[in-house]
């Protein structure tokens, strides 16, 4: 039987040996990828974000088939007195401009003018418009919809086309509306739905970008100050700009989109490919100091191998493990970057032996910047942990009591406008019409009706309205806006709807003249407001709707309770009734994430355990290795939660995603401090021996992930900026626990070196042992 050391060492010659042939492959595969991968695009719609079988997202589109899909933008300004002839007139004329916009159906476009005046109006509903009665009755109607509570604040309703019918991308026609709102003077808001939609895709892109150039910058910096050598520089650009390619081509090929939160995609690939670089990087430089280029590659490689192997797997296990997230984007997350942390081994594989052999240019021989220094404070930090078991056992467990009380006190983020900065556009605009207009969480409560109006119980849906209307909260929380059809249906003269048996029978021709009556409603109506009756009333599919409106900016069980009971309230008339609207979907997505944050971790922390055990050939070992991985976690999460921090779409991934990288360091340390005790050291001794080579691998790639993870805080998605802060604390606590408790948890678990086993983690360790003497 082949010993493993001399499969290794035979692999190692091999990759040498075929450098070109490597290159040469990884340029051609490269090369055909190109074309998928420039194919592959973010998917911007709102559907992207859940999963296609979710109960809410149904109901959406449920409710935009039945319709039309509310696809509207609010335009909102300020005004002296809204209802004076001169700011109706102005009104009107910055409607005309509004609805001049291309992708925007200027023939439904609503404003107070047109709710007033009406041009189109004709007969009797010409001169009701005169009746002042009237006129009370159209500003009852278009209160919190078109003119605010305080008669100065308009808002002009802009109905969007399809995109494919617009001949214009969304972006042309956001742009335009925007502005003329800016140029508007007093300066008008814009909001809505798909705006607020249009906002979130547009900011992740442009993260997408920012975020990998100044990741890619700041970590290169770093590189060169440690390592002094500008081959370093660019082997980490070319592996992670190729890791890119194939992960983006092989999506593409997979028929896989782009998602909401894949504007990490860069920067995560780039820091991971950073630091995976850093470490063989490290150690080649200390084999090269004593061994020829070719051997000082071959003995990394054989070193190396088998805990990269375990180091990429896990960190993929940890990125897979968001698989079990109910939201969409947090799930095609997932796939790509477990895909991309695959790719990153292989990449080097195929490309540093090439990158590192190939050419004259020698590596700078001098130690790493910082290296002396390095090593004197982590010698130190051993020395307090070896002398002071006491003291690290007793901070742990302060620690972990705080973290534990802190998680109790988690709350779920679903206020929309907290994922985005105070400055931004989006969110002044949504403060301005929380502020003026009864906010922008607009939503709405369909039910079943007959497909004759006539038919439908119009007296239902009026006690339901009202019952709606008086709906609160115990914090007085209620629904700011309650539209139903019989409120449009009761702007015209007031008539008996529904039909009384008794008089039926002494008057047979009431039913009839009951029914010309309502037909008579309903044209009136569609003089008054052509919008109103198809926006909540579609016969053809029997399905009719309450429009509402609540405050955006309330916190989740706020929401949530709402949402509870207007469907409990609406299933009293309408059995089958059910709550829809972007409102709901956000608020069921974001709600389900402290749920994602527990099923995330158990399944990455199984994955892991399973492979620390294999890797290290130890169930005590394997099982005590992932105490300064977990704890870090418990401490950063709980501080959350004593911080206010809420669980939001970014801070979710958090758990899982740390607890892949962190276990990294784990990996690493434990294979060198077994190799030392191998060698017949003892504890202490394996330990100082441990921190001292891959210990200060460890230590530079770890600043490097973190400085790297920092640059997130630059996003204008807040999520993303949590989750760069809180991933990079993760970090760190990770690096402290494998230096600190780590050996103490070793030492008291009175662990024992096994024998020498053929296999590729201990000829590994052996190859180093002689290479080290």
């Amino acid at each position: 039987m082949i010993h493993s050391k001399t499969i290794w060492d035979h692999v190692g010659t091999w990759l040498i040996r075929q450098k070109w042939t490597l290159l040469i492959f990884t340029g051609v595969v490269s090369i055909a990828l190109i074309e998928p991968a420039s194919r592959l695009k973010l998917d911007e719609s709102i559907e992207s974000l859940y999963d296609a079988r979710d109960p809410s997202l149904v109901a959406y589109l449920k409710s935009k088939a039945a319709f039309g899909g509310d696809e509207f933008v609010l335009v909102a300004y300020e005004s002296e007195n809204a209802k004076s002839p001169d700011e109706l007139r102005n009104i009107r004329d910055f409607s005309e401009k509004l609805s001049k916009i291309p992708g925007v159906r200027a023939s439904s476009t609503q404003d107070l003018w047109q709710t007033l005046r009406n041009p189109r109006a004709t007969g009797i509903v010409r001169v009701a418009l005169r009746l002042a009665a009237t006129e009370n009755a159209l500003i009852k109607l278009a209160r919190h919809v078109l003119i605010g509570e305080d008669n100065k604040t308009v808002c002009i309703v802009l109905r969007l086309e399809e995109e494919s019918e617009a001949g214009v991308p969304r972006k042309v026609t956001f742009g335009q509306i925007r502005k003329l709102a800016e140029e508007h003077s007093p300066r008008a808001y814009v909001a809505g739905e798909p705006i607020q939609i249009y906002d979130m895709f547009r900011y992740v892109s442009q993260d997408s970008w920012l975020l990998g150039i100044a990741s890619s910058v700041l970590l290169m910096f770093v590189i060169l100050i440690f390592f002094r050598n500008i081959r370093w520089v660019i082997l980490p650009i070319i592996i992670i700009q190729l890791t890119l390619l194939w992960t983006c081509g092989l999506l593409e090929l997979s028929r896989l989109k782009l998602s909401m939160v894949s504007s990490m995609l860069t920067s995560l690939i780039t820091v991971i490919t950073i630091a995976t670089t850093m470490v063989i990087t490290v150690l080649y430089r200390e084999y090269r100091e004593k061994a020829p280029r070719e051997e000082a590659f071959r003995k990394t490689f054989v070193w190396l191998a088998a805990p990269m192997f375990w180091v990429s797997l896990t960190t993929a296990i940890g990125f897979a493990s968001l698989l079990t997230s109910g939201a969409t984007p947090v799930r095609s997350f997932s796939i790509m970057m477990a895909l991309g942390s695959m790719l990153i081994p292989l990449l080097c594989v195929l490309i540093l032996p090439g990158g590192i052999l190939i050419g004259n240019i020698q590596s700078d021989p001098r130690a790493p910047f910082g290296n002396i220094f390095m090593e004197r404070q982590m010698s130190r930090l051993t020395d307090w942990a070896e002398h002071s078991p006491w003291q690290v056992i007793s901070v742990t467990v302060l620690l972990t009591i705080l973290g534990f009380v802190g998680l109790s006190r988690l709350t779920v983020e679903t206020d929309f406008s907290k994922n985005f900065r105070k400055s931004s556009s989006i969110v002044q605009a949504i403060e301005f019409f929380e502020t003026h207009l009864g906010g922008a969480g607009s939503w709405d409560v369909a039910f079943d009706v007959p497909h004759e109006l006539q038919d439908v119980s119009l007296e239902n849906v009026r006690n339901l309205a009202a019952e709606l209307r008086e709906l609160k909260l115990p914090d007085g929380t209620g629904l700011t806006k309650v539209i139903a059809l019989t409120d449009g249906l009761e702007l015209v003269p007031r008539i008996p709807i529904g039909e009384d048996e008794r008089r039926g029978r002494f008057f047979p021709g009431l039913p009839r003249f009951r029914e010309a009556m309502l037909n008579e409603r309903q044209e009136m109506l569609a003089e008054l407001q052509p919008e109103m009756e198809p926006s909540l009333y579609n016969p053809k599919l029997g399905r009719m709707r309450i429009v509402l409106r609540a405050l955006e900016q309330k916190p989740a069980e706020v929401k949530l309770e709402l949402i509870r009971q207007v469907e409990e309230t609406a299933r009293k008339y309408f059995p089958e009734a059910q709550a829809s609207g972007l409102y709901v979907l956000l608020a069921n997505l974001i709600s389900s994430l402290l749920g994602d944050q527990i099923n995330s971790i158990s399944f990455s922390t199984v994955g892991i355990a399973l492979c620390m055990i294999l890797a290290l050939r130890s169930i005590k070992l394997g099982f005590v290795s992932l105490v300064p991985n977990l704890l870090p976690l418990l401490f950063v999460i709980g501080g959350m939660g004593w911080a206010g921090v809420p669980i939001n779409i970014g801070t979710a991934m958090i758990a899982s995603v740390s607890l892949g990288l962190t276990i990294d360091n784990t990996i690493l340390y434990l294979e060198d401090y077994q190799r030392s005790r191998k060698e017949g050291l003892d504890h202490f001794a394996a330990v100082k021996a441990a921190n001292g080579s891959s210990g200060l691998a460890l230590l530079i790639a770890n600043i490097a992930l973190m400085i790297g993870f920092s640059v997130l805080a630059l996003s204008n998605f807040l999520p993303m900026v949590y989750f760069g802060v809180l991933v990079s604390l993760a970090m760190l606590g990770g690096l402290i626990g494998n230096m600190v408790l780590l050996p103490v948890l070793i030492k008291w678990i009175r662990f024992d070196p096994p024998r020498q086993h053929s296999t590729p983690a201990t000829a590994s360790a052996s190859l180093s042992a002689e290479v080290g003497t």
